[in-house]
C-alpha cells in the first residue's frame, strides 16, 4: 500500500518542528560546556558563591580597561603612549544598556548587568567575560547606540510594538510574523530584506530596554511574545533563517533580559510534535517559553498579561489612544457555563448621565445582547445591539449610552458552545450636559 501524501507531509512538518526546537535549545546547551572547569562554580545557587564569581569578573573587566583590551586588542600593536592612554579613559567610561561597566564606579546597576552574563553562562567567569566583550564590540560595530536615532524604512512598522506591561510590570515586546503570504515573503527574504528587519527588530528592543531599569528593586527583564498567526510555509527556508538568527543574537548580546517567551497560535502540526517530545523540557527552558496553539491565544496571555493591558487585537481590552478608559479601570471577570445565559447589570440610577462600558468573552461563540431597561420596566426597552459573536473573532465590544431616565443597561450573553468561557466587562458613568436644538 502506498503512503498517504498528507502522511509523508506531516512527518516532513514534524521535522520541521524538531529543528526549530533544537534552534531554540540552543541557549539551553551553551551555558553546560565542559571546557574552562577550573572556573565554574557549581554551586551557583548558592548567594555567597554567586558573590564570588561577581567579584572575579569584576577583577578581569578592571584588568581589561587597564590593559585596554575590553574591546579587543589594538590591531596596532605600535601604539602610541597618548593614544593608548586615550583609549583607556574611554574604557573607563564604557557603558551597557546604559549602566557603567567600570567597577570603580560603584555604580548600583553594575552587578545587576553583570550577573545576567554570569547566569547565562552558568556562572563560568572566563565564559561570561567574553561573551560580555563580544557583547560590547557587537555594538560598537553595529552601531546599536545610535539606532534610536535613525530614521528607518517604515516596511516592518506592524511587526512589533511596545507599550504593554504585564501583571508582574515587566515590558511586554510582541512581534508578529504573520500577514499574507506576499507579506510573509517580504519580510522574511534573507537576500533582500534581513538587514533591514534586524535593524528595525532591534531599534524596538533598545526602546524596550529603556524601559528597564537596572536598579536594585526595578524591574530589569521583559517578556516576549511571538505571533505565528496566518504565517504560510512555517517550514519555509526564509523563516527559519530569520528566526534562528535573530533568537541567536538575543541570547548572545542581551542575556536574561527576556524573562519568558509566549508563543501563540503555532500550528496543529508543530503542537502535535511538542506533545510527543520532551525536548524542550529542561529545567533551565521549562517555564521560560509558553506555545500556545491556535485558538488559545487570548487564554494563554491573560495568564500573564491583565485585561486592561491587553490589546484589543489580542482579545484584551486595551486601545490606542484611548480616551475612555485606561488601565486602571479594571475589569470584572464572569464564569459563563456551556449552553448558558449570563446577564451583565449595569446601575442607572439617575438621568444626566453617560454610560461607557467594555465587555470581551475569551473565545467568543455567543449570542449578545444589549438593552436600557427603565426602572418601569412594564413601559419600554431600548435596544440597542445584538449579535452573534464567532469564535475567530478578538475584539471587544464597547458601547455609550446617555441616560434620559433612572433604569439599567441589561448585557444578556448566551454561550452557544459546550465549553465553559471567561466574560471580562467594565464600565464608568460620567455626567453629561443635555444637548438642546433650537428650532425657528
Amino acid at each position: 500500500m502506498k503512503e498517504r501524501p498528507e502522511t509523508r507531509a506531516t512527518g516532513g512538518y514534524i521535522q520541521e518542528a524538531d529543528q526549530m526546537k533544537n534552534e531554540m535549545s540552543v541557549r539551553v546547551g551553551e551555558a553546560n560546556g565542559e571546557e574552562n572547569k577550573e572556573e565554574t562554580l557549581p554551586d551557583h545557587e548558592d548567594e555567597k558563591q554567586a558573590k564570588v564569581a561577581l567579584t572575579l569578573l569584576k577583577r578581569r573587566i578592571e584588568d581589561a580597561i587597564q590593559g585596554n583590551h575590553l574591546l579587543g586588542k589594538p590591531k596596532d600593536s605600535k601604539v602610541c603612549q597618548n593614544e593608548a592612554l586615550k583609549a583607556i579613559g574611554e574604557l573607563k567610561e564604557i557603558k551597557l544598556w546604559g549602566v557603567p561597566l567600570n567597577p570603580i564606579k560603584s555604580h548600583a546597576g553594575t552587578d545587576i548587568v553583570l550577573l545576567k552574563f554570569l547566569k547565562s553562562k552558568n556562572y563560568d567567569i572566563r565564559n561570561a567575560f567574553e561573551q560580555l566583550k563580544k557583547t560590547l564590540i557587537w555594538r560598537r560595530e553595529f552601531k546599536v547606540d545610535e539606532i534610536l536615532e535613525e530614521r528607518l524604512d517604515p516596511e516592518f512598522e506592524n511587526v512589533s510594538y511596545l507599550n504593554i506591561i504585564d501583571k508582574e510590570g515587566h515590558p511586554l515586546f510582541s512581534d508578529v510574523y504573520g500577514g499574507s503570504k506576499d507579506e510573509h515573503s517580504k519580510k522574511f527574504d534573507p537576500e533582500k530584506h534581513y538587514g533591514k528587519f534586524l535593524r528595525w527588530r532591534l531599534k524596538y528592543m533598545e526602546k524596550c530596554m529603556k524601559e528597564l531599569s537596572f536598579e536594585p528593586g526595578g524591574v530589569d527583564s521583559m517578556t516576549q511574545v511571538i505571533d505565528w498567526e496566518d504565517i504560510h510555509g512555517l517550514h519555509t527556508k526564509e523563516f527559519r533563517s530569520v528566526y534562528r538568527k535573530w533568537w541567536t543574537l538575543l541570547d548572545e548580546n542581551y542575556p536574561e533580559i527576556v524573562r519568558r517567551t509566549i508563543i501563540l497560535n503555532i500550528p496543529l502540526w508543530f503542537h502535535v510534535s511538542l506533545s510527543f517530545s520532551s525536548r524542550l523540557i529542561t529545567h533551565k527552558m521549562n517555564g521560560k517559553t509558553i506555545f500556545a496553539r491556535q485558538g488559545k491565544a487570548t487564554e494563554t496571555l491573560l495568564k500573564f498579561v491583565s485585561p486592561e493591558n491587553l490589546p484589543v487585537e489580542h482579545g484584551g481590552l486595551k486601545r490606542t489612544d484611548d480616551d475612555e478608559f485606561s488601565p486602571e479601570d479594571k475589569a470584572t471577570e464572569v464564569n459563563l457555563k456551556a449552553h448558558a445565559t449570563e446577564e451583565i447589570k449595569i446601575p442607572a440610577p439617575k438621568a444626566g448621565v453617560t454610560i461607557a462600558w467594555d465587555v470581551t468573552v475569551v473565545g467568543w461563540e455567543v449570542r449578545y445582547k444589549e438593552e436600557f431597561v427603565p426602572e418601569d420596566e412594564g413601559s419600554y426597552r431600548v435596544a440597542l445591539q445584538e449579535k452573534e459573536k464567532k469564535g475567530e473573532e478578538n475584539h471587544n465590544v464597547r458601547n455609550v449610552f446617555y441616560i434620559q431616565e433612572a433604569g439599567k443597561i441589561l448585557i444578556s450573553i448566551h454561550n452557544c458552545s459546550n465549553k465553559c468561557k471567561k466574560v471580562l466587562y467594565r464600565y464608568k458613568t460620567r455626567p453629561t450636559a443635555p444637548v438642546y436644538s433650537s428650532q425657528k
